[in-house]
């Protein structure tokens, strides 16, 4: 029998699910996090979509409508933010669904979806990812904490050391359904 995939928008029963499933693999994500999100979504500052296996939590991906990058705010455009499947999870295309799904509610809004991604190796498996989707270097160099990085500069190789990318959206590029029939 075919294992039944739902992508859907975060809703109340969450928040404490999602947060769950994180500590239990021992990554520190509090419901507070979660929370805000929903209260962001409620907002219409950020869209987070959920993905389910047979209805079991696999993994979400957000979309800031506002996001703090200064290029991206000065060219409004939305990032795609906090991509996270859980390991047991992995290797089954749900990153790929979530990517699919963000980047069809970004191409309501606009013509071009940015990203940003984490230069530590942790970040390996995102950065091939978003290049065989299409997502290019902004051509601005490497951010930390969203401030450029200076020629010559010192900073912490960490999550918030970021190379941020872009991708233009077009009809073939948005969501494509492909569940199984």
């Amino acid at each position: 029998m075919a294992e039944k995939v739902e992508i859907r928008a975060l809703n109340d029963g969450d928040p404490e699910t999602i947060s769950a499933a994180f500590k239990g693999i021992g990554a520190g994500k509090p419901v507070a996090q979660y929370r805000r999100y929903l209260a962001d979504q409620m907002a219409g500052t950020r869209t987070c979509l959920v993905a389910t296996l047979d209805g079991q939590f696999a993994g979400y991906v957000t979309v800031n409508w506002r996001p703090t990058y200064c290029w991206f705010v000065q060219e409004q455009i939305p990032e795609i933010q906090d991509l996270n499947v859980l390991p047991g999870f992995r290797r089954m295309g749900l990153a790929t669904r979530l990517l699919d799904r963000a980047e069809e509610e970004i191409s309501r809004h606009s013509s071009v979806a940015g990203i940003g991604v984490g230069l530590h190796p942790g970040y390996n498996q995102a950065q091939k990812l978003y290049a065989t989707r299409g997502y290019i270097p902004d051509g601005r160099g490497v951010t930390y904490h969203d401030h450029y990085v200076e020629e010559g500069a010192s900073v912490v190789l960490d999550d918030d050391l970021v190379l941020h990318l872009t991708k233009r959206l077009t009809a073939t590029s948005c969501f494509v359904d492909r569940s199984p029939q």
